[in-house]
């Protein structure tokens, strides 16, 4: 597979994984944290090592099996995406099931209640572990993995695939932190507005995100035979 058929592939988990209400809510409050532009920095340093940890060890965990013809089926990569699809599903509906009753607000997480007292490395490490351990996101990157993996691409396109992936993934902590760090306080109006809208509508989104993602999966699984 070249490299522009194997971005197509990683396309869809890449956006998933960038338009994830939380971890932007995180960064946001990050922002409006009193340490502000450590943190905040920290936070994204954080989320992008995570995301090229998980999508690493998965590709190289998938291109141990062994090689086969280019046009023959890939069962096994097509039972991995099938899974994945049918996971992705019962997250999505696990969201839905969870979200909060009409005329009422979501409660944000415990842990966002101490985001204001973090440090750089905590908040490297709280991003690390949402890119990377977090079960949405974990699933996308065995899903890219598995694709690069078993791509059959040379070890330049895998390379830069990953890359690729990697910053389209981060590009939704990135453009508010670095919009922040260029423009300062001008656009602290702006991130109070889109946290309080990702919060009041987390479950919608990554509902349908989560069944479009699964479905779309699941199709690719099937195809593999």
């Amino acid at each position: 597979m070249g490299f522009a058929p194997l971005v197509g592939e990683l396309l869809p988990q890449a956006v998933t994984i960038a338009i994830s209400p939380l971890p932007i809510i995180a960064a946001i409050l990050l922002l409006l944290s009193p340490r502000a532009r450590s943190v905040a920095s920290a936070f994204l340093v954080g989320w992008v090592l995570g995301i090229a940890v998980a999508v690493t060890v998965f590709t190289l965990v998938a291109s141990s099996i062994p090689a086969a013809d280019p046009d023959a089926a890939k069962p096994v990569a097509g039972v991995v995406k099938i899974v994945l699809g049918v996971l992705l599903g019962l997250l999505g509906v696990g969201q839905w099931r969870k979200r909060p009753a009409p005329g009422t607000t979501a409660a944000p997480p415990k842990w966002m209640g101490a985001i204001d007292w973090l440090r750089p490395v905590q908040a490297a490490g709280l991003a690390f572990l949402l890119a990377a351990v977090n079960p949405k996101n974990l699933m996308m990157a065995v899903a890219a993995g598995t694709t690069v993996g078993t791509a059959g691409a040379s070890a330049a396109a895998s390379t830069w695939a990953i890359v690729l992936f990697v910053v389209l993934a981060s590009l939704s902590i990135a453009i508010p932190v670095l919009g922040f760090l260029v423009a300062g306080d001008r656009v602290s109006g702006a991130l109070g507005t889109l946290r309080d809208w990702l919060t009041a509508n987390n479950a919608t989104i990554m509902t349908v995100l989560l069944l479009v993602i699964g479905v779309t999966t699941i199709g690719k699984g099937i195809a593999a035979f």
